[in-house]
């Protein structure tokens, strides 16, 4: 917006990489978190812990809720928010981080 205008709505880009270092518990906390969930109808109930015991990417992807990340930041409304998780086969956590390799050389550009 060249004309002096800001927008009110701001996409705000967070990835994350996290490190699962107990399957078990991170699994447990999902399955937890799904039980406790009276909303759920028992056919989406069924298939989510299903999955979350299969993955646990999906385990945490059940535990991770974008707008515990902002609820609490003053003067701003979540609009709108989605993510995915997916495990990552060729990270390496000793490697030294590289913006372009996560697609954000083009943002910190336009940052400065």
């Amino acid at each position: 917006m060249s004309n002096g205008e800001t927008s009110r709505f701001v996409r705000l880009h967070v990835e994350l990489v996290m490190e699962v270092t107990d399957a078990a518990e991170l699994t447990g906390a999902a399955v937890g978190r799904i039980d406790a969930d009276p909303a759920l109808p028992d056919d989406e109930r069924r298939q989510s812990l299903e999955t979350v015991r299969d993955d646990p990417a999906e385990a945490l992807a059940h535990l991770i809720d974008p707008f515990d990340l902002v609820n609490e930041v003053p003067g701003t409304e979540l609009a709108q928010a989605s993510w995915s998780s997916e495990e990552m086969t060729d990270y390496d956590p000793d490697a030294d981080w590289d913006a372009a390799e996560w697609d954000l050389a083009d943002d910190t550009d336009e940052e400065g």
